[in-house]
């Protein structure tokens, strides 16, 4: 069983950045089709971003294009999302997500196409 602990989140000031980290256990990022999800106040989850197990192909919400990145540290066994111009709007509790398939264009931005779950994280943006 693959767990999923993230770490990173907090209270910015509109326009800071933020890191966040995922670390998998049992498996490697490598190995693994990986994303971010995200719950603001009130409403369903949403898709943020995926990263396909060999790096290569990355895809980003509309809203966060440009803004958040995704990287990957194979040393350390770590999934980044930096997320920069943060905006009131990007308030949510943010989730890292795994999954055994592989990532093809358009896939997985669905949460029923992930396998493992974090606990989550709180970011906070202020005006």
């Amino acid at each position: 069983q693959v767990q999923l602990v993230e770490s990173g989140g907090g209270l910015v000031q509109a326009g800071g950045s933020l890191r966040l980290s995922c670390q998998p256990s049992a498996r490697t990022v490598s190995t693994l089709t990986m994303g971010w999800f995200r719950q603001k106040p009130g409403k369903e989850r949403e898709f943020v971003a995926a990263i396909a197990w060999n790096g290569g192909d990355t895809i980003y919400a509309t809203s966060v294009k440009g803004r958040f990145t995704l990287s990957r540290e194979i040393a350390k066994n770590t999934l980044y999302l930096q997320m920069n111009s943060l905006k009131p709007e990007d308030t949510a509790v943010y989730y890292c997500a795994a999954a055994r398939s592989p990532y093809y264009s358009g896939s997985h931005l669905r949460e029923i196409e992930y396998d493992y779950w974090g606990q989550g994280t709180q970011v906070t943006v202020s005006s």
